[in-house]
């Protein structure tokens, strides 16, 4: 019966070895700690769910209707030891849990500056953590070196040992930027950023990738990421840096249209504050960034004489999605210092056209041919 039972459990335990246990065994500091709560609080929740389950087939077994020397007392309804019991293990339980989620929150916020990168190892207050501006796009990863000058696509690289800033974004829809031997995930949000502090502790080659649904192309949102020693980080940055492809504005509105299963690409070059501009959302030429606007709206705004300040967007990346009907999609336009007029005017470049002061009608409404709408004033007795 035995020999039986084994060879039934066999096929299913043949299904576990295409599990991935990356999670619980990772390559990275921040992503073993929390390892560690995962192990921590099932261990906790077993202290009560083991002997729960043992005591449920042992009651069940010992006050069988067939055994007849188990103890029978019908009047019982009171025990002030088991009492004690079944309430104080339960409560130690969760102040312990609590205590560990409390503790694990705020040690583990994504925003927190790394104090340690690997148990007993903290940070060296001499090494400047490596920056690394994240973007999700239809459907792919963009990576900026800000130190460094240059920018990949599905390929991250860090050296071992080293703390990492990430600073993340998204140019359409929410995403999740997940990889697990390293970090628990962060989302990433149009016109929002979000951080995320980590390190990775082991070479080799990791898996990353979106863990929120995000589209057609959502499956293919993966990249490779690399740790890699001082020296082999040197020398990859040097190859990035080899190739000719600069990434300026231009360059990158080609990049986010969507695009599926897109392979690693290089960027030698970054036009600066090109993060800023896909943060602020104003990536084309001429358009107003959200803190600019920001900031105007906080002074009281333009009132009327801004209402005209829009220009025809002449890239859409929504129009490519099959939205033709839709009507013409139009931007706020940069406002324009009087420095940066005078310099356009020495230039000969061309000016904006003056901005259109006939009054604002509503829609279907002739226009009024009398004061106050066509209303009379009486003339006074006075």
């Amino acid at each position: 019966m035995k020999r039986f039972l084994a060879v039934a459990i066999l096929p299913f335990l043949t299904m576990l070895t295409a599990c991935n246990a990356v999670v619980m065994s990772p390559s990275g500091d921040v992503a073993a700690q929390q390892r560690d709560l995962i192990v921590i609080s099932t261990i906790l929740m077993l202290i009560i769910i083991v002997p729960v389950m043992m005591l449920t087939v042992f009651f069940a077994w010992r006050y069988r209707q067939s055994n007849t020397e188990a103890r029978y007392e019908p009047d019982w309804d009171h025990s002030t030891q088991l009492e004690l019991i079944i309430w104080a293990a339960p409560l130690l339980i969760i102040i312990c849990l609590g205590a560990l989620t409390w503790m694990g929150t705020h040690l583990l916020d994504p925003y927190r500056p790394l104090d340690r990168i690997a148990p007993g190892k903290l940070v060296d207050k001499q090494i400047k953590p490596l920056q690394v501006e994240v973007v999700a796009l239809d459907w792919k990863w963009l990576f900026i070196y800000p130190e460094y000058g240059v920018a990949t696509v599905n390929e991250l690289a860090a050296p071992v040992d080293r703390p990492i800033d990430f600073r993340l974004t998204s140019s359409a829809v929410m995403n999740s930027f997940y990889i697990p031997a390293l970090a628990g995930q962060i989302y990433t949000m149009p016109g929002m950023q979000t951080k995320l502090s980590a390190v990775i502790n082991h070479p080799g080659t990791f898996e990353g990738f979106s863990a929120n649904y995000s589209g057609a192309g959502f499956s293919g949102m993966k990249f490779a990421f690399l740790g890699l020693s001082d020296a082999d980080f040197d020398k990859w940055m040097t190859d990035v840096k080899s190739q000719g492809d600069k990434l300026d504005r231009n360059a990158y509105l080609e990049l986010e249209r969507p695009s599926e299963n897109e392979p690693a690409r290089r960027y030698g070059s970054v036009e600066t504050q090109l993060f800023t501009a896909v943060l602020n959302r104003c990536v084309e030429l001429g358009k107003m960034c959200m803190d600019e606007m920001s900031s105007i709206d906080a002074k009281g705004g333009l009132g009327l004489a801004g209402i005209n300040n829009v220009h025809p967007l002449e890239y859409d990346k929504y129009t490519r999605r099959g939205a033709i009907f839709a009507p013409p999609a139009t931007y706020v336009a940069r406002i324009c210092t009087t420095e940066e007029e005078e310099r356009m005017r020495a230039s000969g470049q061309p000016l904006l056209s003056p901005r259109d002061t006939s009054p604002i009608l509503g829609a279907g409404l002739p226009r009024p041919s009398a004061p106050l709408f066509g209303v009379q004033r009486r003339p006074s007795n006075s």
